[in-house]
């Protein structure tokens, strides 16, 4: 894609939607980075039905030591591999309170210092609650990223290196909320909706499916 495609891209994108919002519910910025932890291979449906009821009681990293490690499974034991994530959810919260005063850091490098945090959770914390021009490349993005021709990379890293070079103002700080309801929504794994894509001729992917297979009409 073209510098110019690019902008056309993230301007349809943002006339549809001006002010797209990470589907996870949270209260505050300790609740935002429990919630992105736990989302590693779960969908935001799934930990919303989780935290909710969770959330309701921990609002602060020693509630949720309070609440311990056998009580906190008990809260997200419908989600995948909620063993190892309330090991890493109780953990992070010690190192909150022991290290921050149970403060939320607001840079990469501290916030990648919590367990079962890594590079692409501390770049959802540091935009959607601190407001940082980052790129959190998850499976959508990854995959918008190499199909479109946008940001090509073998690797989320590089994805995420080429959308911090390619991705103009006044979109950047809010592009990959962008790119993830997209990638969910329409632009899907298995049969990208083509047929009602508003950004599909700005698109470089070769397989377009530009007829609806339940019988849809054909894209102009």
């Amino acid at each position: 894609m073209t510098k110019d495609q690019i902008f056309e891209f993230f301007r349809r994108l943002a006339e549809d939607n001006p002010s797209p919002q990470t589907e996870l519910e949270y209260g505050n910025a300790y609740q935002l980075v429990v919630a992105v932890a736990l989302s590693a291979q779960a969908t935001d449906v799934g930990v919303n039905k989780a935290t909710r009821a969770l959330f309701a009681k921990v609002e602060t990293p020693q509630q949720m030591i309070d609440l311990g490690e056998a009580g906190l499974k008990e809260h997200i034991k419908t989600i995948g591999l909620f063993n190892s994530k309330a090991r890493n959810v109780i953990a992070l919260s010690q190192l909150l309170v022991d290290e921050y005063d149970g403060a939320v850091p607001d840079t990469r490098e501290d916030l990648t210092r919590l367990p079962g945090v890594g590079r692409k959770t501390a770049n959802v914390v540091l935009n959607c609650w601190f407001g940082q021009e980052t790129f959190a490349v998850d499976t959508h993005i990854f995959r918008l990223g190499n199909r479109t021709g946008m940001a090509g990379g073998k690797t989320p890293d590089q994805v995420e290196a080429k959308l911090e070079k390619r991705v103009p103002q006044p979109f950047r700080r809010d592009s990959h909320h962008w790119m993830i309801l997209h990638g969910r929504y329409v632009c899907k794994a298995r049969t990208p909706e083509c047929w009602r894509c508003k950004v599909a001729d700005l698109c470089s992917y070769r397989k377009k499916v530009l007829q609806d297979p339940r019988g849809g009409s054909q894209r102009q």
